[in-house]
């Protein structure tokens, strides 16, 4: 018999209603934040809302993972192990975890998931982490498809790929900028996203090489047309980033990724969706109206220079069309789209601006708006803000169903109600009562009373009657059986649910590397004592407890030449001689910020070094 490969939907939540609607759009698993020491400060949960959500997903058999992904002081650690132990106990499925300190610690049995904050690129380190008890990793989102091939050649741990949502310039866990210039470390759950501002590239001698761009504002990921390719490599989870995101964007992004998916499994018989039941939507699922920056597939088949949103770090939202004329008080636009009075559209300047406005009225192809705009005809115009799908968003959006089927007999004292659903779990009931012919036939008014499931997470598939005559069954009788019907049902998928435990660790298992600078992120004696175990020999400690000098802040797959077509690899060589004018290194400025750019063309990486 082959091996049926399950297949994840991994979707945000920052709170308890996120991860309800996550589920509710068709999530196989959600991750939240703990308590504390999470990788995003700001999406803290009480343990109450965690066990509240937990009980919701194993509804449908969907999971709930709890991220306490920060590197911890030897302080917090007490403290980390407590929270551990009462997400535990509220239900988590896993834990996802950045500081390895934690695994020398009193952890209950729960499985552990490496956070994309550990770095994790190559075979040898994710051969490491399974070895040491992980269930599943992270990958680093620059892999290209190939190398998420080669590294689930050469393992058996599950591999979770980031597919959608805002990308970091560095490396995840990788990025020291906060730290060094306002003590606000993103290993801290604290990123003050330097990434996203506005920089001017100067080069040695101070010469302005280009004014304010935003340098290193990435697009966002979007990788729905990879999905088959990343399933064939051997992807497992597909992960939805924005645990800052609100509920309207965690509707629609998980709808759609829901949809993709299912299209992708559809038809292969070794693989499948790991929760239970069908969504249906009041909408129709679109990523371009929920924030985003512009979309890339990164690096996962070959670098590209449209990476970058050098205009804004904003969202622009979907193209409409171009602007036909503007009059005095309002605008006609090339386009297919319909506009609503109250969306928001945006646009670039004449001066390269980022700039928009608010439609105060659409009517008859015209759009007026209060304050005449910089829109002279042929600008692009893109609609960041859609009222209408946003209303739609607002209210009930999704219905998901675990198919089931219902089968009515006789015993020799009443009538049996038994009910299976697509997960295989059997309930059965026995109704002691007297049989009475009924005047009128009864099959059909049975049927669809027993269909009625009302707000419950089943639908009825099928019923079936084996009965051996016209039996009267008031409607109230089978309504009420049916009630109790699908109550044991749902306490038999509870008791069903079983949670992953922590897998055994190897206690020799070896780190690939004997040497750890400040980039292993080692900020307490047990994350010290793990790798001493685990072969590593010498230790650095952690930036946050000592910051080296000239230090580089962000290691970056990106690359500024690159995306200027000043790659001495491949691009042109008149553009490259022209500028050669400017003198190396490269610098990044921002006001008080000064970064220095340094190019490994070796390894095609940039590196942002510390003055």
């Amino acid at each position: 018999m082959s091996t049926i490969h399950s297949i994840e939907l991994l979707s945000p939540a920052k709170n308890l209603m996120c991860g309800i609607e996550a589920v509710n759009h068709g999530a196989d698993a959600v991750y939240i934040g703990a308590p504390k020491f999470s990788a995003r400060a700001d999406a803290g949960n009480t343990v109450a809302d965690i066990e509240t959500l937990a009980n919701y997903a194993h509804q449908y058999n969907a999971k709930v993972y709890v991220a306490l992904n920060t590197i911890l002081t030897d302080e917090e650690l007490p403290e980390a192990e407590k929270i551990i132990r009462q997400v535990y106990h509220a239900g988590t499925d896993a834990l996802i975890i950045q500081d390895m300190g934690l695994l020398e610690t009193d952890l209950p049995p729960i499985a552990l998931h490496a956070s994309t904050q550990m770095d994790i690129r190559t075979p040898e380190k994710v051969k490491f982490l399974e070895q040491t008890g992980f269930s599943q990793v992270v990958l680093a989102r620059e892999l290209s498809a190939e190398q998420i091939k080669a590294v689930a050649e050469q393992t058996t741990v599950k591999l979770e790929v980031f597919a959608h949502g805002a990308l970091c310039v560095s490396y995840s866990g990788q990025c020291y900028a906060g730290e060094a210039f306002c003590g606000r470390s993103a290993n801290r759950g604290e990123c003050p996203q330097y990434c996203r501002l506005p920089y001017e590239l100067q080069d040695a001698s101070g010469k302005i090489i280009s004014p304010e761009k935003h340098f290193l504002s990435l697009k966002d990921m979007n990788r729905s047309a990879n999905l088959n390719e990343l399933i064939e490599a051997g992807v497992s989870s597909f992960k939805i980033e924005g645990r800052l995101k609100d509920v309207d964007y965690v509707k629609n992004i998980t709808a759609f990724y829901r949809q993709k998916l299912d299209a992708a499994l559809e038809g292969k018989t070794e693989y499948r969706a790991s929760s239970s039941g069908k969504c249906r939507y009041t909408f129709v699922p679109n990523p371009e109206k929920s924030f985003n920056r512009g979309f890339t597939d990164y690096f996962l088949h070959r670098r590209k220079p449209d990476m970058v949103s050098f205009v804004t770090p904003k969202s622009i939202g979907e193209y409409i069309g171009t602007v036909k004329s503007t009059e005095r008080n309002f605008m006609t636009l090339t386009t297919k789209k319909i506009i609503h009075n109250g969306d928001g559209l945006c646009f670039l300047t004449k001066s390269g601006a980022f700039s928009g406005f608010r439609v105060n009225k659409a009517e008859d192809g015209k759009i007026f708006f209060r304050e005449k705009p910089d829109l002279p005809a042929g600008t692009s115009v893109y609609r960041n803000y859609d009222k209408e799908f946003d209303a739609c968003l607002s209210a009930k959006s999704s219905e998901r169903k675990i198919k089931t089927d219902i089968v009515l007999s006789e015993n020799p004292h009443g009538f049996t109600l038994s009910a299976e659903d697509e997960d295989h779990n059997r309930v059965s009931l026995v109704f002691p009562v007297t049989k009475e012919p009924a005047d009128k036939p009864q099959q059909e008014i049975i049927v669809n009373q027993l269909k009625k499931t009302g707000n419950t997470i089943f639908a009825v598939d099928t019923v079936r009657t084996e009965l051996t005559g016209n039996w009267f069954i008031p409607a109230s009788v089978s309504a009420d059986w049916r009630r109790k019907l699908i109550d044991r049902l749902i306490v038999a998928r509870k008791i069903n649910y079983r949670r992953e435990w922590r897998r055994k660790p190897d206690p020799k298992a070896v780190y690939p590397v004997s040497r750890l600078t400040y980039t292993g992120n080692v900020s307490n004696a047990k994350a010290r004592l793990f790798y001493e175990k685990h072969g590593v020999t010498e230790i650095d400690p952690a930036f946050e407890l000592s910051p080296p000098k000239e230090a580089t802040l962000m290691f970056a797959k990106h690359c500024i030449k690159f995306s200027l077509n000043l790659c001495p690899k491949i691009s042109d060589k008149k553009t490259v001689q022209e500028f050669s004018r400017y003198r190396e290194p490269f610098y990044l400025v921002h006001n008080r910020i000064r970064m220095k750019l340094e190019f490994d063309c070796k390894q095609c990486e940039m590196l942002l070094k510390q003055e």
